[in-house]
């Protein structure tokens, strides 16, 4: 699925995720939590479709639903005792507190799933390649293991079937035995893959001093003007949160910062971080719509 925050500029996008994230982990608090796990959810849509959907309805919510009950179990905090159990009591507080933790968790899996669309290894690569060459190179290939060893494995299993050398396993020892095959076969390619991978690296010049880099990204007005705009609603909502205005007591019971203009002012800088890539794709789809009715 086309997504235009990808378009943007990979220190934009790197910078957006790690706004949100940081945020996300360190503010437990009801209305950030409800924008950012809300906008998670969407910008997760946009990106992932339907393997989002999936992802949250058969992973996440259980996920929510687990931490809300156990958080209660082991965390006996709290005025508000709502029943009593053989050898300690469940407090509303500490549910509370387990659901927006759960909240909290989930917002971070759905940022970090959209990361991994919109980050693609030649971002980060451009990013740091030139700061950290090596931990940069390292962390990219490593990022390419899984999805690479998940297809590769699959190719085995279907090219096996193919030559009729796998038949239907039934009993736990066929079962075992047509893995062992695969991964057998599996390590066989993955080291000619990284003995390929050095020899083209080699060919490349990778190691050498000066050697120049080549680089699709450009750094142009349009992400400018967001670096300007998330930078400025960052900005407020630190301030929100350094002056206490958006501090939140949960133990021993819950209470609220004073609401003031500065709280309210956190809340809309934050929702305007979270939803900016929202933004850009409803801006791009309502000008497509509006150029695609003068044709």
């Amino acid at each position: 699925m086309r997504n235009t925050f990808a378009t943007y500029h990979p220190i934009i996008e790197f910078g957006f995720f790690c706004v949100v994230i940081v945020i996300g982990m360190f503010m437990i608090h009801p209305v950030f939590l409800a924008i950012g796990t809300s906008a998670a959810f969407v910008f997760a849509m946009l990106t992932g479709g339907k393997g989002s959907l999936k992802f949250t309805l058969c992973f996440l919510l259980p996920v929510i639903l687990l931490v809300t009950v156990i958080n209660p179990l082991v965390n006996h905090q709290g005025m508000t005792i709502l029943f009593q159990l053989k050898y300690s009591y469940v407090t509303a507080e500490a549910v509370i507190y387990g659901l927006l933790m759960g909240l909290m968790l989930a917002a971070i899996l759905l940022w970090f799933s959209s990361y991994n669309r919109v980050m693609t290894s030649d971002k980060f690569t451009y990013l740091f390649g030139r700061i950290m060459p090596s931990i940069s190179l390292i962390f990219t290939m490593v990022m390419r293991f899984i999805p690479n060893y998940k297809i590769q494995i699959k190719k085995i299993a279907d090219a096996q079937k193919a030559a009729g050398q796998q038949g239907e396993a039934k009993t736990r020892r066929e079962k075992l035995h047509s893995g062992i095959k695969i991964i057998s076969v599996m390590f066989t390619w993955a080291l000619e893959n990284s003995i390929d991978s050095a020899d083209s690296m080699k060919s490349r010049g990778y190691g050498l001093k000066n050697r120049s880099t080549f680089s699709i990204y450009r750094f142009d007005r349009r992400d400018g003007l967001a670096a300007v705009f998330l930078a400025v609603m960052t900005i407020i909502v630190l301030i929100g949160c350094i002056s206490g205005a958006c501090h939140v007591d949960y133990f021993p019971e819950i209470v609220y910062a004073k609401a003031g203009p500065l709280q309210t002012a956190s809340y809309i800088a934050f929702a305007c971080i979270c939803y900016f890539p929202v933004f850009i794709e409803v801006k791009e789809v309502l000008v497509w719509k509006h150029l695609e009715s003068k044709i």
